[in-house]
């Protein structure tokens, strides 16, 4: 398996769909908003096997001090091949010099694979978040 990475936002509305959906998210039912949302975050770092997009990795950030990771997907049949792992490599090298890079997990099970990376719970803190489905 070769599969390359790239710092982009040439990526088209199917391949996000079908990316997003493979793994049961939500934001993959609003093709056009995902496309707009990523190409106005401010870093994506995509993983593909050739012409297929298997994965991918965004952040926003303020320029200077603080980011924010979210999005951190790989398509359910190259699960387990390193690939995740190797996007939140290339994130936090890319993030090296802020002051605060954050990480948003949407489910406590994943909390174990980012301690691998150096991220940690903060102690007095919590994700939150309000949901605007109409």
């Amino acid at each position: 398996m070769n599969i390359t990475y790239k710092e982009t936002k040439e990526f088209n509305r199917n391949e996000l769909e079908e990316l997003f959906l493979s793994v049961g998210w939500l934001s993959g039912r609003y093709p056009e908003r995902l496309v707009k949302a990523l190409k106005q975050s401010s870093t994506v770092i995509t993983a593909w096997d050739g012409e297929r997009l298997v994965g991918l990795i965004r952040a926003l950030d303020d320029g200077e001090m603080m980011a924010f990771a979210h999005y951190l997907l790989v398509h359910p049949d190259y699960q387990g091949n390193g690939i995740a792992a190797r996007l939140v490599v290339l994130l936090k090298e890319k993030y090296r010099d802020y002051l605060f890079f954050n990480i948003m997990p949407d489910e406590k099970k994943n909390v174990a694979f980012y301690e691998k990376f150096g991220f940690r719970v903060l102690e007095e803190g919590t994700a939150m978040q309000l949901k605007n489905i109409g």
